[in-house]
């Protein structure tokens, strides 16, 4: 890789990937990143804080930054998490908006779009899951999307399908400055395995469960020993309510015993070993509207 950088300059920075919730910013960013780093669901406001996913090429080093949706919050998590995404797109040397082709434009993402300018930034327009509508709606959508805001780029894509995501690399690299790698190359995430494990538990929870019991969790590793052949972990689940601990739990403890199921056998993927995983139940009513218990559980926008 060194001897290609002689003769040509290396880009570097960060890339702000910022939309409304449930548009599929975290699957494209592990789709750009060529490995999963950021959870998934078909639940809104999955993202809970700002994960950075590092591409390393012979040319460029991009940071993404995959934020929280952008929403109207109903909680002091939900206020916590807009301005994760705000933050973090002031800090960026380029923002991805990231907008769903296959929905209809509301008001509330309209109003979203004509505020970018505040950024002052380049800012590239996705248009996400192009695979499912009509092709012949897409040129009415840009149209719309132009007249919103004065975008540098449109690109058509579907992060799932890997459509187009090679046009959006070398777009990126168009704006991004010179500069060194803030990263080791082999570095994909700057998430640690205890913070990963924490949101592979809280995915598998977001998936098995209904409704809004999985949105009202949060998880804290409370053990994480590394041996040479297992992991053992320890995980805390906190809950908002009693009822809520039931739904976790399950009849006999069945639905706590597939989250964890489902989780171990990931962790063991990632971690090339053995784990050991257990895990607990635990109420902390409305921790959601509490402010000390956002910051301990490691909500905290001043970090």
């Amino acid at each position: 890789m060194g001897e290609k950088r002689l003769t040509q300059k290396f880009k570097s920075g960060f890339v702000a990937v910022i939309g409304r919730p449930n548009v599929g910013k975290s699957t494209l960013m592990n789709r750009l990143v060529g490995q999963k780093i950021a959870i998934m669901s078909d639940k809104p406001q999955t993202t809970r804080t700002k994960l950075l996913g590092i591409r390393t090429s012979s040319a460029s080093q991009i940071i993404f930054v995959d934020t929280p949706g952008l929403h109207k919050p109903r909680t002091r998590l939900g206020e916590y998490m807009v301005g994760v995404a705000d933050n973090s797109a002031k800090d960026a040397d380029l923002i991805l908006y990231v907008s769903d082709a296959s929905m209809a434009l509301t008001s509330a993402e309209e109003e979203i779009i004509q505020n970018l300018g505040k950024y002052d930034l380049p800012c590239i327009l996705l248009l996400n899951k192009v695979d499912l509508c009509e092709k012949e709606s897409l040129l009415p959508q840009i149209d719309t999307y132009q007249k919103l805001y004065s975008f540098d780029s449109i690109i058509p894509i579907s992060a799932k399908k890997e459509n187009g995501l090679d046009l959006v690399v070398a777009e990126i690299e168009q704006y991004l400055p010179e500069g060194p790698e803030f990263y080791p190359e082999e570095m994909v995430t700057d998430m640690t395995e205890r913070e990963i494990t924490a949101e592979v538990v809280r995915e598998k929870m977001l998936r098995l469960l209904d409704k809004e019991v999985p949105h009202g969790v949060a998880i804290e590793v409370a053990v994480f020993k590394e041996k040479a052949n297992v992991n053992e972990i320890g995980v805390n689940i906190y809950c908002e309510k009693d009822s809520h601990k039931g739904i976790i739990i399950g009849k006999q403890g069945e639905m706590l015993k597939r989250i964890g199921r489902n989780a171990r056998l990931e962790l063991e993927e990632m971690m090339k070993k053995k784990v050991y995983l257990e895990l607990w139940v635990k109420v902390k009513n409305d921790w959601r509207n509490n402010n000390h218990l956002i910051r301990d559980f490691g909500f905290d926008n001043k970090k």
